[in-house]
């Protein structure tokens, strides 16, 4: 059975068509959401979560969980409290799964700095923990490695593929949007938009 299924979805934005008569149905495990610029990988994630309801077809399902990457508004805020924030509305938020993450992606010594005063990369690497600990049942990510260090690109890799495997045994998935597939992971399904 798929987690999320949307069925013959029309979605429109400030008078642009994004998506028409859109069919995508998502299944347990990993899954690449693929294409150029502009043509709807985030928005895709953001209907999936909720954030965008579609004007003609259905979304089936409960909606996923995006956490969105930081903005100016949130960049006086420290990481415990951007974590914080995100354990309010995650379903099911994996403190030890955090603090795992935190160590990998070595910001533990950092967490108590305000967002202003991190690297774009370390300032993702917290909003993907949000994403990854929130305990969701469907995870959306948009562009991972986006000013991710070589490690800590290979951490989420690392994560990614044990995700993979869990996720058939949980009924769980991981929706990644980039312009490519990473060709070092194992993927289960891959849903490539075009214009």
């Amino acid at each position: 059975m798929p987690l999320i299924t949307l069925e013959n979805v029309r979605l429109i934005i400030d008078q642009t068509v994004v998506f028409e008569a859109l069919n995508a149905q998502i299944q347990p495990g990993l899954i690449a959401v693929t294409g150029d610029e502009r043509v709807g990988k985030t928005t895709l994630l953001m209907l999936l979560a909720g954030q965008h309801a579609p004007h003609v077809g259905t979304h089936i399902g409960s909606p996923a969980f995006f956490w969105p990457y930081a903005t100016a508004e949130s960049d006086k805020q420290t990481p415990i409290e951007r974590w914080a924030q995100a354990v309010r509305v995650a379903p099911g938020w994996n403190q030890n799964l955090c603090e795992s993450l935190c160590s990998a992606l070595s910001l533990t010594e950092h967490q108590h700095k305000g967002l202003f005063m991190l690297s774009t990369g370390s300032r993702r690497k917290v909003d993907l923990i949000a994403n990854l600990a929130s305990g969701a049942q469907v995870i959306c990510i948009d562009q991972p490695y986006v000013g991710l260090d070589v490690p800590s690109i290979g951490v989420l890799r690392e994560f990614f593929e044990e995700a993979s495997d869990a996720g058939k045994r949980s009924q769980r998935a991981w929706v990644v949007a980039d312009y490519e597939a990473d060709q070092h992971l194992t993927w289960d399904q891959t849903i490539s938009l075009r214009r």
